[in-house]
């Protein structure tokens, strides 16, 4: 594995760049910036590239703004991994409220829901999609293991769990955990809600099993009744275990004309 010296040093003489042109250069931005510390010494750089001297945050932005590269990619060169920042951020407990001040930077890449290639008022699995992505600030899904977790996206006429999963929805879903538990919860925010595969189509509910058949249950906000499949009819893919979404991202009631919807057919 290439170190990160070496990169730098193959971007140096690539742009035919020598150990002095770099100096001088650093020393330019060094001025601007008001302070030594972007400045570059020639002995320091021959040290970053021959030995692997991690250079300092001002060294690497000199550097990025010398050879044209992009400062978070350098700094992934040297391990560190930005797009899991928000990911392990959230793996610390503080207790206080607070506010996240991550930036749009600060993202993880999801796949992106292509309009031309499936219906967005389906409740949709999006394992078979990941050739196209989109950025989105959802970082705290990063942190799950991607070999345990796909994604889904709960359809925009997809009420049947809302308000708890609100229409147009990414939820992670732990393919881990496929077994349906029949008790161990104290209210309907604890109650595990499964991902379904149906012939058809998705399907996102509680589920509760009798026998040999699934119970798939329905928010009652929903105005839905339930659905009532042998097993052998569904496939569940696992548990949801991290959603986002926007609040109001519909402003549009689940009963519509007057009647009430049926559980999206997917």
């Amino acid at each position: 594995m290439e170190r990160p010296g070496e990169k730098l040093r193959q971007v140096r003489e690539r742009l035919k760049l020598t150990y002095r042109e770099v100096e001088r250069a650093s020393q330019q931005v060094a001025a601007r910036r008001g302070t030594p510390e972007f400045a570059i010494a020639l002995s320091r750089l021959a040290d970053i590239e021959n030995k692997n001297t991690v250079p300092t945050i001002y060294r690497i932005y000199s550097l990025s703004a010398i050879y044209r590269l992009d400062f978070q990619e350098v700094l992934r060169w040297y391990g560190i991994p930005l797009d899991l920042l928000a990911a392990d951020a959230l793996h610390i407990g503080i207790q206080a409220t607070h506010a996240i001040q991550f930036t749009p930077d600060s993202m993880v890449a999801v796949p992106q829901f292509l309009e031309n290639q499936g219906d967005l008022n389906r409740t949709t699995f999006l394992s078979h999609m990941v050739r196209n992505w989109g950025k989105l600030g959802l970082s705290f899904l990063n942190g799950a293991d991607r070999r345990l977790h796909r994604y889904g996206f709960i359809g925009l006429e997809d009420w049947s769990m809302h308000p708890i999963l609100h229409p147009g929805s990414l939820i992670l879903i732990d393919t881990n955990r496929r077994k349906v538990d029949s008790a161990g919860w104290t209210s309907e925010l604890d109650r595990p809600i499964y991902f379904f595969e149906h012939r058809d189509g998705y399907l996102c509910a509680w589920c509760a099993l009798s026998g040999n058949r699934l119970i798939l249950q329905p928010h009652p906000s929903s105005h839905q009744a339930p659905r009532i499949y042998e097993a052998s009819e569904l496939d569940i893919l696992g548990q949801v275990s991290g959603v986002a979404m926007l609040l109001e991202s519909r402003k549009r009631s689940p009963v519509r004309n007057g009647g009430s919807p049926k559980m999206a057919d997917v």
